[in-house]
């Protein structure tokens, strides 16, 4: 009791670090924007039937989403964990490349391809989303022991049995953290419902758009974030118990092996998907052409845009290393603190609280947080609304809980003898993490680089509020383009969209590259 005092302390101080950047950079511009828009209102648009319309298709197309982002994800995950094949690397990166296309790209690619309404809603959230799935369940897959899946086929059981027996709850943590983050990423998303909506389906963003930037209805926009962040802490929750449970990780990390039987079924399912997610992606290349690009390229084209193509594509590369290095920081601090709370006394309910609290930015608005931003930031020493920083902050705010999603699974996952056998041998508690918790999870610690830098180069919402015309990003160039109208806007905004991927691709290569020793 006396040792686990000062531990217990010691993580609490420790996640005192990300609570207080929340507390700041969330909590304030969030009520400072329901303070303003006042009561007057509330209780008028929670009792309509419309807003409870909005609630269920936003509930009805993240759950569908979701499921398919699940279903499509869990076999990239096992052909990046589990098999000994060559390129993982390009996989990864194909998969990558859907979560940084800025929302209203995706939208106007699916438009074309099936139209409007409520099943290419689903489909197009999916697309985004299947990266969370396959490279979150894969950074823990990758570790699960074999002793256990082989001993079951040893004994008789099929392949299916043995994994939905064996094999899936040693997995349940990673499978329910990311379904968690791809339901709040769905029922968040914007572009894509206000593209392929055609006004008969809305969700509670963009209801909150339209009230806050067209109608300036604040007190509504305030209900509707009120709505939004009550729903938000219900599947975090939710997420929470379901993910109660126990994975043993060892050591080895030579898991993969060339497939065997009917495991080239589960590879093939595999390169299907990410087939599939190749056909928007190829889609929108086909429609960039040279004119575009060179259009893109020259000095404030017709005094419109401001800023070039490529200056557009350094400054999203310049946001991101900020965003991505501020979010690993605060990610590897929060999920330092919530593992070592986890090995003391702690109540339960306190780890979770401060878990749920960190994931709450994934499930609000990213306009109530710009708009916050706007009329807060002011009151902080030297006015962080003009400084270079503040899109930085806000990608990095979006950022921070999908790091932490990425990396706790495997922190909390590791085999709890190895740490007291190292501590037994003469290693002090830094000793400890150095020497067992780091090595198991750098590949998660990749994927979370992987994943911040892709969410941050993709980033629209917020960047769009904050971004300077002469510091736009390129999701920012997208979308002004794309809603221009003119057949050369519409070649840039093309040709804007494949140097965004070129980018995205380039940098994942790169990481993966830098971080990895083998494949994962």
């Amino acid at each position: 009791m006396a040792r686990g005092r000062p531990g217990l302390t010691g993580a609490l101080v420790t996640a005192a670090v990300p609570l207080g950047f929340l507390a700041v950079f969330f909590v304030w511009p969030v009520l400072a924007i329901i303070r303003l828009g006042g009561g007057g209102g509330v209780a008028a648009v929670l009792s309509s039937s419309d807003t409870w319309r909005v609630v269920e298709f936003t509930v009805g197309q993240a759950a569908a989403a979701t499921a398919v982002a699940v279903l499509t994800g869990l076999p990239v995950a096992f052909l990046l964990a589990r098999t000994a094949l060559r390129g993982h690397t390009l996989v990864r990166a194909v998969v990558m490349v859907p979560f940084v296309l800025p929302t209203v790209v995706v939208g106007l690619a699916f438009r074309s391809l099936l139209g409007g309404g409520a099943l290419p809603i689903i489909l197009a959230n999916a697309f985004f989303n299947v990266a969370v799935v396959a490279r979150t369940v894969a950074a823990l897959w990758s570790h699960v022991d074999r002793r256990a899946e082989d001993a079951a086929r040893s004994l008789g059981a099929g392949r299916a049995r043995t994994f939905f027996s064996v094999t899936f709850p040693a997995l349940r943590p990673a499978v329910f953290s990311s379904a968690a983050v791809v339901f709040l990423f769905c029922a968040t998303s914007f572009g894509v419902v206000l593209l392929l909506g055609g006004g008969e389906y809305s969700t509670l963003e963009t209801e909150i758009y339209l009230r806050t930037v067209q109608l300036f209805d604040l007190p509504g926009a305030a209900a509707l974030s009120l709505l939004q962040v009550t729903s938000v802490i219900a599947v975090l929750v939710i997420g929470a118990v379901l993910r109660r449970r126990s994975t043993t990780l060892n050591l080895r990390v030579d898991t993969a092996r060339r497939p065997r039987g009917g495991e080239w079924f589960v590879v093939a399912a595999a390169y299907a998907v990410v087939i599939a997610l190749l056909v928007p992606i190829i889609s929108l290349v086909a429609k960039s052409s040279f004119n575009g690009f060179k259009a893109l390229a020259g000095t404030g084209f017709r005094g419109s845009l401001q800023i070039t193509g490529w200056d557009a594509a350094l400054n999203s590369v310049k946001a991101a290393t900020y965003a991505t290095l501020l979010a690993l920081a605060l990610g590897v601090v929060a999920c330092v603190a919530l593992v070592t709370l986890s090995r003391t006394r702690a109540r339960p309910s306190l780890v979770e609280s401060i878990d749920t609290a960190l994931m709450l930015p994934l499930g609000v608005s990213a306009v109530t947080v710009g708009f916050g931003y706007l009329i807060t930031l002011d009151k902080l020493p030297g006015d962080l609304r003009t400084s270079p920083m503040l899109v930085p902050l806000a990608q990095a705010l979006v950022v921070t809980p999908l790091v932490i999603r990425t990396l706790l699974p495997v922190l909390r996952s590791i085999d709890s003898r190895l740490r007291q056998a190292a501590a037994t041998l003469g290693a002090s508690p830094w000793r400890v993490w150095r020497e067992v918790d780091i090595p198991l999870a750098s590949r998660s610690f990749i994927a979370a680089t992987a994943f911040a830098y892709a969410v941050a180069l993709g980033e629209f919402g917020a960047t769009s509020f904050l971004a300077r015309p002469d510091s736009a990003t390129l999701p920012v160039v997208i979308g002004r383009l794309v809603s221009r109208p003119g057949e050369l806007n519409n070649q840039m905004a093309y040709a804007a969209c494949a140097l965004l991927m070129l980018v995205t691709t380039a940098i994942v290569i790169a990481v993966d590259r830098l971080g990895t020793v083998g494949e994962f």
